[in-house]
């Protein structure tokens, strides 16, 4: 009888299950998964869903679709099998913050991004196991809007001084030995240790370049430690054996820890802070000390998070509420996107072209700002679009004002197709 192949889902399943049983398992014989064609293939699809730029060897999607996508991918399986396959360093591109400083972003080539995905298709599930619940930045079915979610309701529940977490450049200073030895203590396939050192190498001397494929799993082992130190905090200052006093969420290096507000809680703010810096300093993790801040929301003040902003407010019954609307940095980006598309396109003149960009951005936009309280500002928005996209075929024409003679808002949302679903999507915890 010939045993059927076990299928990528199967086995990804079953080392999550074996991991989650077992926590001081440690995995072998997982690099001839990694090179299976179908790990490749899988890899390779993601890939291109995302789609993204070429690295420094300029090869294309289209250039790899030329050559033939399992022919490009046999080679690779063929390099990863004889152990000469080595990473390309990656293409660095400067990707402006808002405060006139840049994030710089690491992009790998297609080639590296096909092998770092099926290495992490492969170590994904045995990680995974290990996370903490109040882990959600670059996690399968986690989102940023549950990290927000889960800090309004602690907010709302009593935990009113809040820790605004900020690290240091995280990804640039991640430590490759420390980083090394905390996959080791669940990964002993030296083949897999040996590709993951290639990978690192290619980045630098340290750090884990945004940008990466892998980089975001790497970047969330890192702080494992720091998120279980949490945890436990949870549980031993538990009241009634219920009630916990601190609550926090996590997205990658943006971390909010809200603590309890009550007078008998005073000592916990300060031994929170004290154990935060001892598990960042195990791993050299700096804390930024000009924007790590403690905000006591109980006298008005307000935090951001994920590119929102959270405050106290009494909702119209009388009861203490949170006001979570998008950070007004957030809006001012959005509305000079709006403003470039169309300037640029006063001198294509290409309508129908400049309507799809300006949708594709709003759509992106309010998707994800469609939780809380966005009605205002969606409002802001919508009008502020209304009237360039008004000005710009006035302009077209020679001639001033905003045409609300001549166009009709009918016309312009269900005629031509402007964007025009700026409703808040029903949060669904699930």
């Amino acid at each position: 009888m010939i045993k059927a192949p076990i299928s990528l889902q199967d086995l990804r399943k079953r080392i999550y299950l074996k991991s989650k049983k077992e926590e001081s398992h440690k995995f072998w014989g997982l690099y001839v998964h990694v090179c299976k064609l179908d790990t490749l293939l899988k890899a390779y699809r993601i890939a291109r869903k995302k789609n993204g730029s070429s690295g420094v060897d300029g090869i294309t999607f289209e250039d790899i679709e030329g050559i033939g996508v399992l022919k490009y991918l046999k080679k690779i399986r063929e390099e990863l099998v004889n152990e000469t396959y080595k990473p390309q360093e990656n293409r660095k591109q400067e990707i402006p913050k808002g405060n006139g400083k840049v994030r710089v972003l690491g992009i790998p080539t297609i080639k590296d991004r096909i092998v770092q995905g099926a290495l992490k298709l492969i170590l994904e599930p045995i990680f995974e196991a290990d996370f903490q619940e109040s882990s959600y930045g670059y996690r399968p079915k986690r989102t940023a809007h549950q990290a927000v979610k889960k800090i309004e309701k602690a907010i709302v529940s009593g935990k009113r001084k809040v820790i605004d977490l900020d690290l240091s450049s995280y990804f640039d200073t991640v430590k490759h030995h420390i980083l090394l030895a905390k996959i080791a203590k669940r990964v002993i396939d030296k083949e897999v240790m040996h590709l993951i050192k290639l990978m690192l190498k290619a980045s630098g001397k340290e750090g884990v370049p945004q940008g990466g494929v892998i980089s975001p799993l790497f970047a969330n082992l890192y702080l494992n430690e720091v998120d279980r130190m949490l945890e436990r905090a949870k549980e031993v200052t538990k009241s009634k054996g219920k009630y916990t006093e601190l609550e926090y969420a996590r997205f990658a290096d943006d971390i909010v820890i809200a603590v309890s507000s009550h007078p008998s809680m005073n000592w916990l703010l300060s031994k929170v802070i004290q154990r935060l810096k001892e598990e960042l300093d195990k791993i050299k993790v700096k804390v930024n000390k000009e924007k790590t801040k403690v905000v006591n929301l109980e006298k008005g003040e307000r935090i951001s998070f994920l590119g929102f902003t959270l405050k106290r407010r009494k909702t119209f019954s009388g009861k203490w509420g949170v006001l979570t609307v998008p950070q007004m940095k957030k809006r001012t980006a959005l509305l000079q996107k709006i403003k470039e598309v169309i300037k640029r396109h006063r001198t294509t003149g290409i309508f129908e072209l400049m309507i799809t960009e300006l949708n594709t951005i709003l759509r992106g936009w309010v998707n994800y700002f469609s939780i809380g309280n966005s009605e205002n500002c969606f409002s802001y928005v919508k009008d502020y679009v209304e009237n360039k996209v008004r000005r710009y075929l006035m302009k077209q024409r020679g001639k001033k004002g905003y045409g609300w003679k001549r166009w009709s808002s009918d016309w312009l949302y269900n005629e031509i197709g402007l964007f025009d679903n700026y409703k808040l999507a029903r949060y669904n915890e699930s």
